[in-house]
């Protein structure tokens, strides 16, 4: 059984910064070989793809984060890090982590809100 704890969502003003981090655990997931992910929803839209980082460390942003996000990876704690800068009003929403692709059931994520 996987599990998928993320952390670090707070209410934040817009401009400011963010690290978000989520922890893998459970015998079936063998973090180092997996590409990890970091996800988005926000109220009333579907969940996103926000950032890719692969098992060799190679990264993929989608373009509205581009530039402001970084993803790492830390493989002897089975962490994944979402730092995330000029936040905009638009980043409101609860992030998740996941492989991708995503297999592993969803963890509870952390809520992020950007405010004016």
């Amino acid at each position: 059984q996987v599990q998928l704890v993320e952390s670090g969502g707070r209410l934040v003003q817009a401009g400011g910064s963010l690290r978000l981090s989520c922890t893998a655990s459970g015998s079936a997931f063998i973090f180092r070989i997996k590409a990890m992910a970091w996800y988005r929803q926000a109220p009333g839209k579907q969940r996103e793809l926000v950032a890719v980082i692969s098992s060799g460390g190679n990264t993929n942003y989608a373009d509205s984060v581009k530039g402001r996000f970084t993803i790492s990876r830390t493989n002897a704690k089975n962490t994944v890090y979402l730092q995330m800068n000029s936040l905009q009003l638009e980043d409101t929403a609860v992030y998740y982590c996941n492989g991708e692709p995503a297999e592993a059931d969803w963890g509870q994520g952390t809520q992020v809100t950007v405010s004016s």
